[in-house]
């Protein structure tokens, strides 16, 4: 019998085999589940095969199965299997599995080996995790599993990525001191690391300055060396290391020159810049466009225009190397300038010339038009610019709605809005708080209200500034019930309107005629009755000691008396309560709000104090 089921095992094997060896991998798991149902016996190393397919595969969610599965019949999988299960899963980032596995390891007194633990620690530093990297570090070396480079490499590149470069410098030592020769690529980890948190000194220290004639650097190390120390602002430095790459069999390539080419032009050293333009030629790299548009850029920066236009047009247009990057960059220069006249021919030239202007160019122009006043040009480059099919994006148009609104011109900028809107560019919350404050300076109340209505059902969710434009506007047309009203909203979504504001509406207020004294009266009364009920109490928390005080400032604006509204009035300039009608569903949040801030702010005014005694 033995050797029958033997046999039966065998053929399983077989099978499972030609199936997996066939790509047939569904085909394989279900005869895998026939020998587990079957009478023959399965061994731990079935078990490992199986699961190490899965894995190769990436069939996790199955792997884990059959891995519970033989836990559950008291087998393990072995140190191999479970390295490579922890090494897949890294690829799908599934931690909460890897610690599963590991954990199972440690029961059984195996680890894995240095290829998994060196994915692992990459997964942890990918997702920031590296103080748990730290820790595995340690657990390698307790369970004897030495990290090598590789792993020194991996923490340290990921400490640098969030900037705890102190740990990383102290990491760095360590490996060093066990043995360690960092190579190239832990250079680079450390060095790019470094230079990106304005570290050069200490990187140059470390590498270069410490390990000249054992590591053979990188072209990148050095020039991320020349470009940190240009940062820094030594570019004595950043020439000496140029030199010095080029003396240890390391030749500056194009990248190393346009880091030293961009800080002479971002630093107006125009003769140096010349000078290395003249090295790259002679080395056999012909400056090509973009070096000669960054020394445009440092020419214009240094308000010498004409020479850039100069170079543009003898040097660069002689080379061919005049693109639509070259003339925006002028024709920007000439606008903050105030050259625009002079910008747009300039503009038109590069069109004769066969150059199309791009979004940036109508942008700059339309921009600079509007700042000086000169809207019908404007409206022109931008129907212009929809003509050739360019479509400004929101930025542009909101400028352009916000730059009329703000001249007087109400009706064009509504028109602009729309046309944005027809292009299929949804406005956001800048965009109707432009449209919106240039209704409401021109007492267009009701409009604004649509817009700031139809913002709403659009999904776009008005801001601190539209509610202030909206409540300003409507205090300013004397709409004080529907301004009330904006001030709740305002209110639930946790923004305060300044002190002169709400002054303004809380003064509007008591200036209303006198029906609004049986409303104040009203109020009281309501608050009588609130407070004498017997299931008041149940709806605010017990220990709240500034209850009675705070409910009592919590009546909407339209309802206060003149003694209360002071004491509101103070509450909203510090940022201390939350207006909100006392129904049922809001006393609660409203309370637990208040007092929470409160406790630490809020000074209750003398009123709210005497009433308070009136129902103690």
């Amino acid at each position: 019998m033995y050797k029958t089921l033997g046999k039966h095992r065998l053929i399983y094997r077989a099978r499972i085999s030609n199936y997996v060896k066939t790509g047939l991998i569904d085909q394989a798991i279900q005869t895998f589940d026939e020998m587990t149902q079957s009478d023959c016996r399965v061994f731990s190393i079935d078990y490992n095969r199986f699961i190490g397919v899965l894995v190769r595969h990436s069939r996790f969610d199955l792997a884990e199965h059959y891995y519970n599965e033989m836990i559950s019949h008291g087998f393990s999988l072995t140190s191999f299997t479970y390295s490579r299960f922890i090494s897949g899963l890294c690829q799908v980032r599934n931690l909460e599995l890897i610690h599963k596995l590991l954990d199972g390891m440690g029961k059984i007194g195996a680890v894995p080996d240095i290829w998994a633990y060196n994915i692992y620690l990459n997964l942890l530093c990918s997702e920031n995790l590296v103080d748990k990297a730290l820790e595995v570090l340690q657990i390698m070396v307790e369970k004897g599993r030495e990290p090598d480079a590789v792993s020194y490499t991996i923490v340290i590149s990921g400490l640098c990525r969030v900037k705890r470069y102190d740990t990383a410098v102290e990491l760095w030592r360590c490996m060093i001191q066990k043995g360690f020769i960092p190579d190239n690529k832990a250079c680079r980890a450390l060095v790019l690391g470094l230079c990106d948190g304005g570290k050069v000194e200490l990187a140059y220290e470390l590498t270069v300055g410490a390990m000249k004639g054992q590591v053979k650097f990188s072209t990148e190390i050095y020039n991320a060396l020349i470009h940190g120390f240009c940062q820094a602002g030594r570019v004595d430095k950043a020439q000496a290391m140029k030199m010095f790459m080029s003396r240890n069999g390391c030749e500056p390539d194009l990248v190393t020159y346009n880091v030293l080419l961009n800080y002479c032009c971002n630093e107006l050293m125009f003769e140096e810049a010349e000078k290395l333009m003249e090295k790259m030629e002679r080395s056999g790299m012909e400056p090509d466009g973009y070096r000669h548009n960054q020394l445009l850029k440092g020419l214009c920066k240094a308000k010498r225009l004409g020479k850039a236009y100069l170079l543009m047009v003898n040097k660069m247009e002689a080379k061919g190397l005049v693109d639509i990057v070259s003339y925006n960059t002028i024709i920007n220069a000439l606008c903050k300038a105030g050259r625009t006249k002079r910008a747009y021919k300039v503009f038109e030239e590069m069109g004769q010339k066969g150059i199309a202007p791009d979004v940036v160019t109508f942008t700059i122009l339309i921009e600079a038009f509007l700042k000086e006043g000169n809207s019908n040009l404007a409206k022109t480059l931008l129907d212009q610019m929809t003509g050739m099919g360019l479509l400004p994006d929101r930025v542009l148009y909101t400028t352009i709605v916000d730059h009329l609104c703000k001249t007087g011109r109400i009706e064009m900028a509504y028109s602009i809005f729309c046309d944005m809107v027809e292009q299929g560019i949804n406005p956001d919350v800048i965009s109707y708080n432009a449209l919106i404050n240039g209704f409401c300076k021109t007492s267009q109340i009701s409009e604004a209200m649509l817009l700031y209505e139809e913002m709403q059902t659009k999904g776009c969710h008005p801001d601190e500034v539209t509610f202030k434009l909206i409540v300003g506007g409507l205090v300013q047309e004397k709409k004080l019930l529907l301004a009330c009203n904006v001030w709740d909203q305002m209110m639930e979504k946790g923004f305060t309107l300044d002190r002169d504001v709400s002054e303004i509406l809380i003064k509007a207020i008591h200036l209303k005629d006198a029906s609004c004294m049986d409303i104040r009266n009203e109020s009281r009364e309501g608050l009588e009755c609130i407070f004498s009920s017997p299931s008041s109490s149940s709806l605010f928390c017990p220990s709240c000691k500034l209850q009675k005080a705070v409910n009592q400032v919590c009546v909407k604006a339209s309802l206060l008396d003149s003694g209360i509204s002071s004491t509101l009035a103070a509450i909203v300039e510090n940022g201390c309560a939350k207006r909100t009608t006392f129904d049922q569903s809001k006393r609660k949040s409203s309370c637990s709000i208040m007092c929470r801030e409160g406790r630490k702010k809020m000074k209750l005014h003398t009123d709210v104090l005497n009433i308070t005694k009136d129902y103690s």
